[in-house]
């Protein structure tokens, strides 16, 4: 008996085996693939070049190092275009029922809490960049499983060995995404924040204060998805804050830096020059009547 999904919950209620059925390297170039479907689980990793996997909700690009692991009678075709090549490695497996003395999938899910989350996740097809480390265990699975002597010993431990580091980083792909999506929340939060408060005096302790967060955290996870710092931002946002006052508007210079959060004219001016290569009098002068002559 055979069970075709990487996610049947037989998987981890019985004993079964993983069973490699066909595997090849091959040098794909200018090619379409016709949307098809099989039995096996599926495992196709980009060595060199890029290509698109599509299913029938998303195209997905593959390029040098990624993979990806397609679940059994997933619809699917391979597409590369002309000129850019593309050098893959594809192993296809199932599962088999049996009394075996190697550990089963059971048993190693049962050892292993990263297989054990695996194999509940339930997804047709998962995407992974690899760590320098899946492409080695899969070329050692095709060689081993090339070899014409007695090789189901270390084809097992191969493939068991190829499942739990694929589970690893799945689990952890898995965890970081819910991690970003929170501090997603947390950065908007921010922004929002600072263009309602942009014109009072603000240190990061009063906006970690504001989205409940600790300031030093918030400073790390808003530099990473903003490619800036808070306090970075916040200048930019009174910059531009800043221009619009000073082209659209007769306020006094000295008045405009207040209206901005920043309480020192003199330091405002070095500010405002350092981010425009003008002053905000040359500025005035420059873009107002700017304004003046295409109303």
């Amino acid at each position: 008996m055979i069970t075709t999904s990487i996610f049947h919950p037989q998987l981890i209620e019985d004993r079964y085996f993983p069973k490699v059925n066909a595997y090849y390297f091959k040098h794909w170039e200018n090619y379409e693939m016709a949307f098809h479907t099989h039995k096996d689980i599926e495992i196709m990793y980009v060595i060199n070049g890029e290509c698109i996997v599509e299913t029938l909700s998303e195209a997905i690009t593959l390029k040098k190092g990624d993979f990806i692991l397609l679940d059994s009678n997933i619809p699917h075709r391979l597409i590369v275009a002309a000129g850019d090549p593309c050098r893959m490695l594809n192993v296809e497996f199932s599962f088999l029922h049996s009394n075996g003395s190697f550990p089963s999938i059971k048993e190693l899910a049962y050892e292993n809490k990263a297989l054990s989350e695996f194999l509940k996740m339930k997804s047709p097809y998962i995407v992974l960049k690899d760590p320098n480390e899946i492409y080695h265990t899969l070329k050692n699975l095709v060689l081993e499983s090339d070899k014409k002597e007695d090789k189901q010993m270390m084809v097992q431990l191969l493939i068991s060995q190829l499942l739990i580091q694929i589970a690893r980083m799945a689990v952890e792909d898995v965890e970081l995404k819910k991690v970003n999506q929170q501090a997603n929340v947390y950065v908007n939060q921010a922004v929002e924040f600072l263009h309602q408060n942009y014109d009072c005096d603000l240190k990061l302790e009063d906006i970690g204060r504001a989205v409940n967060l600790h300031p030093g955290y918030l400073h790390r996870v808003f530099k990473k998805l903003m490619n800036c710092t808070i306090m970075e931002y916040l200048t930019l946002l009174r910059m531009d804050k800043a221009k619009a006052l000073l082209a659209d508007t007769d306020i006094p210079i000295i008045e405009i830096s207040q209206y901005v959060g920043i309480n020192s004219s003199q330091y405002f001016s070095q500010i405002f020059k350092k981010h425009t290569s003008m002053t905000p009098i040359d500025y005035r002068r420059t873009y107002s009547s700017q304004i003046t002559k295409f109303r």
